[in-house]
């Protein structure tokens, strides 16, 4: 094998092909896509039309144990069994989410995979893509901006100004706009009142893109956002302003999945944003009923870990989408596996950390079966990880009965992950499974935030607070408490405390409020301390972003 220098596998951008070439490999024409530029399209809604809507492909869900804040690199694995996949004359889709740039210039850096496992254009993925991001932004404020002209404008519905539920938006990390004053000055500024922000992935728009599966049901959805409460209590919601057809005039192109490719030429569809610690974290139910209907397999990646977007996947998304699950792959390194067990580097020969880490691993796994899913466990192989660690998970997981691969995508793209996509054929080659579901959607909200807590997290008890017990009666009232949850927590730990690591016992959930997203169609219990809003770190990923004279964009990946 040649020697690769890393760095230079993080930079360099894959030699990509003309976007109508992949688009052939689905089956779609030049009239099927709308180009932008050479290597990159939109799929017009349109498409639908001519497709018989049977689902022909098999659903592929790549989650992770907990990560550490460097990630496991699910979309490395993701990119590079999609490949492993074509190499194996299979014909496949890799469905990803759009990058946020708050992240991007944070602490995450790029999010278009690494090495040879990568899609492109990586710096136009990064960095505003296809304009899906600011169109989302500019909905979401057009209604806090159609909030606050009402109230100017003599305020018919009665709106209590100190009681407006609806955010602003904008997708960047900026603790300043947490929260705010605005209308700060005479009668001609407008009403002054406390707001905040939310980044735009925490936005109930981007989540209500990414759940709808048309235009009609894109504008039932935007008229049901609560926006606000009168000064009486009763609710008043966006279609009260008539607001659904200029926000869905904006987003007709956001609904649109964008096609582009992986570095091997494989076909990806990277739609949507939303928050695997906030909101549900995947990409858009489009995308994956587009790519079911064209391919043999579709591989969907979910934020974070199996107590978070992999949850969240089985009990919120394929309800709503009515998916099935044919396999699952939970995405491990060596380095995480150890950071549990107490290892804080994680880059040095370490088995005993190593074995008191795989508790964690293993309780991902339990946590995919007890949804009736059997998954296979990616160990994501690093330059520094050791034979003898190497072989001790695979003997570790075996003696368990689960099935496991190394892969060096990163390195090798997908010829790195070959035993990967042989393991997963063999478990989707199965009829899928009948899924089960953490809670019933008759259970009260109360019952169903404990089941997760309990079932998933392995909780002792939930504590909620008095803004959370408040919350609750008010669902109660507004006849919401059908709806499913998205648990927002830190992604750290299965615990609400992120300094709790590995599997910790004999600790309490904290609900501090329940927030209601009665447009994308959930409820969101706020567990500890979480924030709609990040902040950069001390040293942020923009201090090493540039631009060459050139134009090239540098130091994002």
């Amino acid at each position: 094998m040649e020697e690769l220098d890393v760095e230079e596998l993080e930079e360099k951008e894959p030699e990509l092909q003309d976007i109508g070439i992949i688009a052939a490999m689905l089956g779609l024409s030049e009239h099927d896509i709308e180009r932008y530029g050479n290597h990159m399209a939109k799929i017009p809604l349109s498409i639908f039309q001519r497709l018989d809507g049977n689902r022909l492909g098999r659903l592929i869900l790549v989650t992770s144990m907990t990560p550490t804040t460097s990630g496991e690199g699910k979309t490395t694995i993701s990119i590079g069994l999609a490949d492993a996949l074509s190499m194996l004359g299979e014909k496949v889709v890799v469905n990803l989410r759009e990058p946020s740039i708050g992240p991007c210039f944070g602490i995450k850096g790029g999010a278009t995979g690494g090495g040879r496992a990568a899609v492109g254009p990586m710096d136009r993925i990064n960095l505003i893509f296809t304009a899906d991001f600011p169109s989302i932004s500019a909905a979401h404020n057009l209604l806090s901006s159609l909030i606050n002209n009402h109230i100017f404008h003599g305020n018919e519905l009665n709106l209590d100004p100190k009681r407006i539920v609806f955010p602003r938006t904008v997708d960047m990390n900026d603790r300043s706009l947490r929260s705010i004053i605005v209308g700060v000055g005479g009668r001609d500024k407008g009403v002054m009142a406390m707001d905040s922000f939310v980044i735009t992935p925490a936005s109930e728009v981007m989540a209500i893109v990414a759940l709808s599966s048309d235009y009609t049901e894109l504008k039932e959805r935007l008229s049901r956002i609560l926006i606000g409460f009168t000064f009486n209590g009763d609710p008043v919601y966006a279609g009260d302003l008539k607001a659904q057809g200029s926000m869905a005039a904006l987003l007709k192109y956001a609904m649109q999945p964008n096609l582009v490719q992986t570095g091997e030429g494989t076909p990806a569809l990277i739609h949507t944003g939303p928050f695997g610690n906030i909101a549900h974290g995947t990409s858009s139910l489009i995308a994956d009923r587009l790519g079911l209907m064209l391919t043999d397999y579709v591989v969907t990646e979910a934020g974070f870990g199996s107590d978070l977007g992999g949850e969240k996947f089985v009990n919120l998304v394929s309800r709503v989408g009515k998916l099935k699950i044919d396999a699952v792959v939970v995405v491990a390194t060596v380095k995480a596996i150890k950071r549990q067990g107490g290892d804080r580097e994680g880059t040095k020969d370490n088995m005993k950390a190593l074995e008191a880490g795989m508790a964690n691993l293993l309780k991902h796994v339990h946590i995919m079966q007890s949804f009736g899913l059997d998954p296979v466990v990616a160990v994501n192989r690093f330059s520094y990880d050791t034979s003898r660690e190497l072989n001790y998970l695979a003997k570790k997981l075996g003696s368990t009965g689960i099935k496991s691969a190394v892969v060096d995508a990163f390195e090798n793209g997908g010829k790195g992950a070959l035993e990967l996509a042989r393991l997963v054929i063999e478990k989707a080659s199965s009829p899928p499974p009948e899924l089960h579901y953490t809670y019933e959607m008759d259970d009260d909200v109360k019952l169903k935030i404990e089941k997760v807590a309990r079932e998933v997290y392995g909780a002792r008890d939930v504590v909620f607070e008095h803004s959370a017990v408040a919350d609750l009666a008010t669902i109660e009232k507004m006849h919401l408490s059908h709806l499913p949850i998205s648990m927002a927590k830190t992604q750290y730990s299965l615990s609400d405390d992120k300094n709790l690591l590995n599997t910790p016992a004999d600790f309490d959930i904290h609900v501090e409020r329940v927030l209601i997203s009665s447009g994308a169609g959930f409820l969101v219990p706020m567990l500890g301390e979480i924030m709609t809003m990040p902040g950069l770190p001390k040293s942020p990923a923009a201090d090493r972003i540039d631009i060459t004279p050139q134009g090239e964009i540098i130091g994002l990946y």
